[in-house]
């Protein structure tokens, strides 16, 4: 119970700093899906100049676990990149005993939903679809992003669903799941080296919702999609006092491999308020994923 209640904390601390404004032109609006006898719900942003007769990317944004919606709209601020680039965003919600503190079935985290084996996966890809319904989504433009465990939960949808996801841009989380993606997907991956609840270089930590586990080093996570993607295995590296990035290039049908490494980061979303970094994450990521559409 203290591990948890520690960690809650921790997760408590990420909402108060989500809480600087990032104030979009268009209000968020909520709605529902039902997924296996499941209503889950999600947040939904559209930027003020959505045309019906163009589509548009679609980019998903998961909370990390005892957070939100709301909580991961306000931290990452994708909601103003939204109405600056004019794409959708998305916030779905994880699910928990309470409603105030979901989790995601990332595989081996976290929670309620990892204890009750709940199919995220298959909540996510219908999403998607009520999406595309209703909207005139890019098929080629769909963007996965999140935080801790909405990082984790990011990975397992790059490899379960990577036909239908171009690219995927994890903060804080470890890729701790098999993973046979039936075609390629760009990886942009950001981690702080001081993360004290994912630590940068794998292992186990006390600060855990549910079993015990031991993460992946993030070097062995961007290798695994270096040697998916068919990428040149020598990056370009570059280094600053806040940040050392590894992009890798030459990779299969036009995908993108990058590690951004914060230097001495720690478990929360880059360039937000109190984050101890100027590392513009939400910015540098949309960049990212305009320039790794599905072939």
């Amino acid at each position: 119970m203290a591990v948890i209640l520690c960690l809650v904390g921790l997760q408590m601390a990420m909402r108060l700093r989500s809480s600087q404004t990032h104030a979009a032109v268009m209000p968020t609006t909520s709605g529902t899906i039902n997924v296996d006898g499941r209503v889950r719900t999600y947040l939904l942003h559209v930027p003020p100049n959505y045309d019906a007769g163009k589509s548009v990317p679609l980019v998903l944004v998961l909370h990390g676990a005892t957070q939100s919606p709301e909580n991961i709209e306000g931290m990452s601020g994708m909601s103003l990149m939204a109405d600056q680039q004019g794409f959708i965003a998305v916030y779905p919600s994880g699910t928990g005993r309470l409603t105030n503190v979901p989790t995601w079935n990332s595989g081996n985290c976290c929670g309620y939903a990892q204890e009750n084996n709940v199919n995220d996966v298959a909540f996510i890809s219908a999403l998607i679809d009520t999406l595309e319904h209703t909207y005139s989504i890019d098929r080629k433009r769909i963007f996965v992003t999140g935080i801790s465990n909405g990082a984790m939960m990011s990975f397992r949808l790059g490899c379960e669903l990577s036909g239908m996801i171009a690219a995927i841009a994890p903060v804080e989380g470890a890729q701790n799941l098999p993973c046979h993606p039936s075609s390629p997907v760009s990886v942009l991956v950001f981690h702080g080296t001081a993360d004290k609840l994912v630590p940068f270089d794998g292992g186990s930590t006390p600060f855990q919702i549910g079993p015990r586990r031991e993460d992946t080093p993030v070097s062995d996570t961007v290798a695994f999609w270096v040697t998916r993607d068919a990428c040149s295995r020598t990056p370009a590296n570059e280094e600053t006092p806040s940040l050392r990035t590894s992009v890798y290039s030459g990779c299969a049908d036009g995908t993108g491999v990058a590690l951004y490494a914060i230097q001495g980061g720690h478990h929360i979303w880059p360039g937000v308020a109190h984050s101890g970094n100027d590392v513009q994450a939400t910015a540098i990521m949309w960049d990212f994923f305009a320039r790794h559409p599905k072939p």
